[in-house]
């Protein structure tokens, strides 16, 4: 938020520019960059409700309508992502909201098709792959639209895409920049276990992973289905029809092209339509079942405690038990680490991961270089992520400073990657040149600056 540049991976391409404009807005009152997204997430995560219920109303029923937004409200993943600063929870809003709009539009009311356009375009400039899953739904309901109605939706949805696209350009240094980065990003990650070059085993684990995630999505509300047997849903060619064409883009590029676990929020773009048909079946159970009424409230309230419970205290990286450590064990590593030496002589070297990564360390850090490692091979070259003062920079050759040691900055325990990375540390250095130490109850390895040649031999080579 302090300045845009995709190609620094800050942030990472696509970059999320409304994302970032919207966040930048709300800190212009709030004073605190985390906190001003945050109240975006929650906002998001109110205004999901509100038009999950209203779809859902339409459908079914007000009792379904009740349980659709229960459901949504009470989901462990997306309490997770509506108190935290990242874009899935706003997503999960539009998917909400072109859900709602798109229905308008396939029940022949055709005034919604210009503010659906509009929205669509907004909603590609918080995350641009909205484009890509809920594009579909919206040229769907067009199907039986007048011609003139379709163009003007379509330049509508043109329109407002090159309206933030084009700054976004400018913001980003140009084309060549921009889509170098991206494709770069592309190039590094999630181009290499998609179905077209990797075994389709990858594909069924994703699959697995997708429905684990609809665990941590839903909870005890997976339960509903069983009300099912007590009376069908109705038969309603167009609403399944509908919903599978908002849902099927989504689940098929999470399932052939990318997704990981620690991504678990790309799903919560597919959590409002699952909500609004785990709905229906809840109402119908609801109806028809024969228990007395205060048994049934008393299910209901038993399951919203298992949801509850999960959120707290499930051993996932989204419950309040897991951020809570993660968060001690970070300002843990962000007091004892200056023991080992000040900001001019010492400096970090650190991991791209989502947990205790070199974004941590750059951001908790900011007095101090940190390096990630290994270096990376760019579209302009092999680049070293260099972060100082919140800021990232791509160092093309070795820092030159006073530096007399590095420190690596631990990764989790248990993180498998971590060993490895240690691993990689004492088959290029000289054993006698790295030193464990242990402060407060956490385990540093350091080393002398004049091994870093070692590490980043590219950067080395430049520096030369």
């Amino acid at each position: 938020m302090g300045r845009f540049d995709p190609r620094t991976h800050q942030p990472h391409p696509p970059g999320y520019f409304l994302y970032v404009c919207l966040g930048r807005l709300i800190n212009f009152f709030v004073h605190d960059a985390n906190r001003s997204l945050v109240l975006l997430s929650i906002a998001a995560g109110i205004a999901s409700v509100v038009f999950i219920y209203l779809l859902a109303l339409e459908w079914f029923s007000e009792r379904a309508a009740v349980f659709a937004g229960l459901f949504f409200l009470f989901s462990p993943l997306a309490w997770f992502h509506g108190t935290v600063a990242l874009t899935y929870s706003v997503e999960a809003f539009f998917s909400a909201l072109m859900g709602y709009l798109c229905w308008q539009i396939d029940r022949g009311r055709a005034h919604c098709i210009l503010p659906a356009a509009i929205l669509l375009g907004i909603s590609a400039g918080i995350r641009p792959s909205s484009l890509m899953l809920l594009g579909p739904l919206f040229l769907y309901s067009l199907r039986t639209a007048a011609i003139k109605k379709i163009l003007l939706g379509v330049a509508a949805l043109g329109l407002t895409i090159v309206a933030w696209f084009l700054p976004m350009i400018w913001a980003s240094g140009g084309f060549d920049a921009y889509f170098g980065a991206l494709l770069s990003l592309w190039r590094l990650v999630p181009s290499k276990d998609t179905v077209f070059n990797s075994s389709p085993a990858t594909s069924i684990a994703r699959a697995c992973v997708i429905v684990f995630i609809g665990f941590l999505c839903f909870g005890a509300a997976l339960l509903a289905p069983a009300g099912a047997r007590y009376q069908s849903v109705p038969a309603d060619r167009a609403k399944k029809l509908f919903t599978a064409v908002w849902m099927t883009p989504a689940v098929c590029f999470f399932t052939f092209i990318f997704l990981k676990f620690v991504n678990s929020g790309y799903l919560l773009l597919l959590v409002p339509p699952a909500s609004i048909w785990l709905s229906s079946w809840a109402a119908e159970w609801y109806e028809h079942c024969a228990w007395q009424k205060s048994l049934k409230i008393a299910a209901i309230g038993l399951c919203v405690v298992v949801n509850v419970l999960i959120f707290l205290a499930f051993p996932a990286y989204c419950s309040y038990r897991s951020v809570r450590q993660f968060e001690g064990k970070l300002e843990g590593i962000r007091t004892a680490l200056p023991q080992l030496g000040a900001p001019n002589d010492l400096l970090i070297l650190s991991f791209d991961s989502h947990f205790l990564g070199y974004r941590h360390a750059g951001y908790y850090l900011p007095g101090y270089l940190t390096l990630q490692y290994p270096e990376v091979k760019l579209s302009e070259g092999t680049r070293i992520f260099a972060m100082q003062g919140q800021d990232t920079r791509l160092l093309a050759s070795l820092p030159v400073g006073s530096y007399k040691r590095f420190v690596v900055f631990p990764l989790p325990g248990t993180d498998a990657e971590y060993q490895h990375y240690l691993d990689t540390f004492k088959k290029l250095l000289p054993a006698s040149d790295l030193a464990y130490v242990s402060v407060d109850d956490h385990q540093f390895v350091t080393g002398p600056i004049g091994d870093l040649p070692l590490l980043f031999p590219k950067a080395a080579q430049a520096t030369r």
